[in-house]
């Protein structure tokens, strides 16, 4: 397809589009979803809207960044607000007490959470299972105690009020944290795709095997640890100065738990899938708000029904009833076509009696 044609050029970017992206629902659906995003304001500046856009955004980022450490390589952490949190005090402290701006002390925040999960990934080293995932759940109530010990210092209860906003209006924010979601998803599902991705697949799977082919499985069970932490650290510092404050409430169990079920919603081990259940469940829970006493009892009636009916998770259920794998070379194909587009084989061999 690239043959003679300049690559980015007009030619090329219209066959890239009907080859790449229209060929598969899968990717019409994300490319419309990216459309949406970018070009919702030109219909509406709500700003309560926008403020549900932004938040479902933020949230996305998180779950997907859980989803990467804990769906892919298999090391389930219930305590992820641990890198939520401290890089929204990082960011607000950085802020109050050198005077750096946002831009600045963000990265820095994020920065302190991969170093936080380097921390929490040693223990990685020696359990696995369900005492993995407790020992994770201990860091983020570790934190909350250093904070309510130095209530001078982090503000306690009430935490750090009176950040820095994120931009002069909500707009400016709202297009700020959703670019930031898009790259930085793109970037994670980049490294579920590649080589990378693959050993934290093997790791899941059976990590003796994987240390019995020479792969240094604690070197890669590290750097899962400290690449899902700086998007979890992203997002909370983005978070912190979102709502101006840096409160106890993003170390809480209730912010260990969420990511948890967007990722299980939406489909876990795919990173679009946590998108997908932020996106649906954070409006959602917003549009029950119409009936506030039966509000969780119908959020989490939905929960059940979805994992009654879609185990996989919303994406997968849908994408499964979209698309078809190819018996033979495993490309996905829509389910209108009789022929797999990349090797021509049929894709429903009829079984003669």
């Amino acid at each position: 397809m690239t043959g003679p044609l300049r690559v980015w050029s007009i030619p090329w970017l219209l066959l890239f589009l009907r080859h790449e992206v229209l060929a598969l629902p899968s990717r019409v659906i994300a490319l419309l979803f990216v459309l949406f995003l970018l070009f919702f304001p030109l219909f509406s500046q709500d700003p309560y809207l926008l403020r549900v856009l932004t938040l479902s955004a933020l949230f996305a980022l998180y779950a997907a960044s859980w989803d990467l450490l804990s769906g892919y390589t298999g090391q389930v952490s219930l305590g992820h607000a641990f890198f939520f949190g401290i890089s929204g005090y990082a960011s607000a402290l950085l802020g109050r007490e050198l005077g750096l701006a946002p831009w600045a002390t963000i990265p820095l925040g994020a920065a302190l959470a991969t170093l936080a999960g380097l921390l929490v990934g040693l223990p990685s080293l020696r359990v696995k299972g369900p005492y993995l995932s407790l020992v994770t759940l201990a860091f983020p109530i570790l934190a909350l105690g250093i904070i309510f010990l130095f209530p001078n210092f982090t503000g306690g209860e009430l935490g750090l009020s009176g950040l820095p906003r994120l931009g002069q209006n909500r707009l400016e924010e709202y297009y700020l944290v959703t670019l930031t979601m898009l790259v930085s998803v793109y970037i994670l599902w980049r490294i579920a795709n590649s080589r990378l991705g693959l050993i934290f697949h093997a790791l899941r799977e059976d990590e003796a095997a994987v240390r019995m082919v020479g792969v240094n499985t604690v070197a890669y069970k590290l750097l899962a640890f400290a690449v899902s932490a700086f998007f979890a650290g992203l997002a909370g510092g983005l978070y912190a100065h979102y709502l101006r404050v840096a409160g106890p409430d993003s170390l809480s169990l209730f912010t260990s738990i969420q990511p948890v079920i967007w990722t299980v919603f939406g489909g876990i081990a795919t990173i679009y899938g946590p998108v997908a259940g932020a996106f649906l469940l954070v409006p959602l829970l917003e549009l029950l708000r119409v009936a506030e006493e039966w509000r969780m009892v119908g959020f989490a009636i939905l929960i059940l029904l979805v994992m009654r009916f879609l185990p996989q998770g919303v994406v997968r259920g849908v994408l499964d009833r979209l698309e078809e794998e190819c018996p033979r070379c495993k490309v996905r194909n829509p389910f209108t076509r009789r022929r797999c587009r990349v090797c021509g084989v049929e894709m429903r061999l009829e079984v003669r009696a």
